[in-house]
């Protein structure tokens, strides 16, 4: 009845283990999902030194639609921020910040050079199912990459220019 009763023990260990096994195989493409996304999301804001709520919205949805991702849709957020962790997220019309009475640092975008960090996290729902039981865990996953910014503002100062020119435009 001993060795039974091990043999049984050991069987449930095995499926746990390869319930679990397979749950680990669809981690790495959901994972590089996120790599890749957080990857496009950075050459947007490259280009334009800033998110815009367009390129927010479609990246948001298109993770949404995923598969492992939809299960926790909720629980995507999508950051940008500048290294002085001033949110580097605004409207898709850089020329509604070009009121004289907003100062730079209010805006989202910072001139030529300057960095941004776009960091996106999700969360993976690990989970079995055991006799008709489902037992999940919730791991908060994230990916962060740094991009600086290429694009020049006329509406901000560029110190560069200025350093040629002794402080002075």
């Amino acid at each position: 009845m001993r060795a039974f009763a091990k043999s049984i023990l050991i069987s449930i260990i095995a499926v746990i283990v390869i319930m679990l096994f397979t749950n680990l195989v669809f981690f790495f493409p959901w994972y590089m999902t996120l790599v890749v996304e957080t990857f496009n999301v950075t050459q947007y804001v490259a280009s334009d030194n800033y998110l815009k709520d367009t390129y927010y919205d479609d990246t948001k949805d298109r993770l949404e639609k995923r598969p492992i991702f939809s299960r926790k849709a909720n629980d995507i957020e999508i950051f940008a921020e500048h290294e002085d962790h001033h949110s580097a997220r605004g409207h898709d019309d850089a020329s509604d910040y070009d009121n004289e009475d907003i100062p730079d640092a209010d805006k989202p975008y910072r001139q030529r050079g300057e960095s941004v960090i776009v960091t996106i996290s999700a969360i993976y729902p690990l989970s079995v199912k055991l006799w008709g039981e489902t037992y999940e865990r919730e791991i908060p996953v994230s990916f962060t990459l740094k991009t600086t910014g290429l694009k020049h503002y006329k509406d901000l100062e560029y110190k560069e220019y200025l350093k040629n020119w002794n402080e002075q435009p």
